[in-house]
């Protein structure tokens, strides 16, 4: 059950010219469900990838980087869920190339212009000969429109398809904008089993898309976290098509480079918030400002190291108000100077902590009775300087434990 987690807006989810998506059955996992999904691209498209710091990262990750590091332009993109063919050495990498292969010759491109991604069980072979099989299958299905069924095509554990659009003037020219994720656990990215793709017709030139694709990451996936575990396949990847008509981008800090950015950071940051909605067992969507820090590093130690403390996560399961755990894990954060005696801590408009003791007004019955709400605000004042970050993280509930123990049955 997702907290809050609006149904996909079929009408904001535009179809995107010079991209076409395809989703089919391949039965890699389970019989009966959309488990591969192929996004094919015309050329000329700008194409970029933020990618999982896990150093144990998945054979996708590894040939992802490669052939986006390549003098080819990008053509296609498959996408298997079921199986997240990591930790499987020289023999994933050899699957994984295998389908690109199959992908590549079935398009008459060249393997080096295909993207894989996968997500499900790390330590499984990638049934490769069931994926390549469906391939047939998964082009016929492609559409511009196709969006929607390439949100549930993704889905491992979530509970919902996310989907989220948008639409932008630049140049005189309407600038469509469509992005997809999947995640609900092992979700703390740190980039640059998450995957996010988004794209956008704009014209936007080849050599600030990495830029671009950073940016994005920075603004909206980087700040959420479920449980605090990076996953293997962390993946987010930026497609901008040059299909508007527009004068081509070539700079993020020209007027159009700050429009079309700050469109897709909104659909990037609904689409990252939509992950933490919908984690595992999560009752609780939690949002956790730390400002007045010197510097953007220290308030996001502090943020994470509330947003990643099984007592914090727990006590908002609870709707308990013991909240002296936050102070803990502010103090714990990694701010070897930290003046206790300036922290500032509210929970939505309850001001709990003053000058680094209980408020004097505060009463626990406030507390709690923000606790029970399913929206959470935590601000928490350093004292130290004008700096603010904000992240966005979940309680942990009994469900949690309940999904991973049984996820693999």
């Amino acid at each position: 059950m997702s907290v809050n987690l609006p149904a996909p807006d079929l009408e904001t989810l535009f179809p995107i010219a010079g991209v076409r998506i395809g989703v089919t059955e391949a039965g890699v996992r389970k019989v009966g469900r959309k488990d591969l999904t192929v996004f094919l691209l015309e050329d000329g498209a700008s194409v970029a990838g933020v990618f999982t710091t896990n150093r144990f990262c998945a054979a996708p990750v590894q040939i992802c980087r490669q052939h986006l590091d390549g003098r080819q332009s990008i053509r296609a993109m498959l996408i298997n869920t079921g199986n997240a063919n990591a930790g499987t050495g020289a023999d994933g990498l050899a699957r994984a190339h295998s389908t690109c292969k199959a992908l590549a010759q079935q398009l008459g491109v060249a393997a080096e212009q295909i993207l894989p991604f996968s997500t499900g069980v790390i330590m499984e072979p990638l049934p490769n000969d069931r994926i390549e099989a469906g391939f047939a299958a998964a082009i016929a299905d492609a559409k511009p429109g196709n969006w929607m069924r390439a949100a549930e095509g993704i889905m491992t554990t979530d509970t919902a398809p996310k989907a989220f659009g948008a639409k932008v003037m630049i140049g005189g020219k309407p600038v469509h904008i469509t992005g997809i994720s999947k995640g609900a656990g092992m979700i703390r990215p740190n980039m640059a089993t998450m995957l996010g793709f988004i794209a956008t017709d704009a014209c936007v030139h080849q050599s600030v898309m990495q830029q671009f694709a950073l940016e994005l990451a920075e603004g909206s996936f980087n700040r959420v976290t479920v449980d605090g575990d990076t996953s293997t396949n962390d993946s987010l990847v930026v497609i901008a098509s040059n299909q508007a008509g527009h004068a081509e981008i070539t700079s993020l800090d020209s007027a159009d480079g700050k429009m079309l950015r700050q469109a897709m950071l909104g659909v990037a940051r609904n689409l990252a918030q939509a992950i933490v909605r919908d984690g595992e067992g999560a009752t609780k969507f939690i949002t956790i400002t730390v400002e007045g820090g010197r510097n953007a590093a220290e308030c996001r130690l502090a943020a994470y190291a509330i947003a990643h403390s099984p007592l914090v996560k727990t006590a908002f399961f609870a709707s308990d108000p013991n909240l002296g755990r936050i102070l803990a894990a502010v103090g714990y954060a990694g701010i070897d100077d930290l003046d206790q005696s300036r922290i500032e801590l509210f929970l939505d408009d309850v001001h709990v902590v003053t000058q680094g003791g209980r408020n004097p007004s505060y009463r626990e019955e406030d507390g709690q009775r923000v606790m029970k709400q399913s929206e959470i605000t935590v601000k928490v004042g350093l004292g130290r300087g004008e700096v603010a970050e904000t992240v966005w993280t979940c309680d942990l509930s009994h469900d949690y434990v309940t999904i991973n123990a049984d996820y693999r049955s």
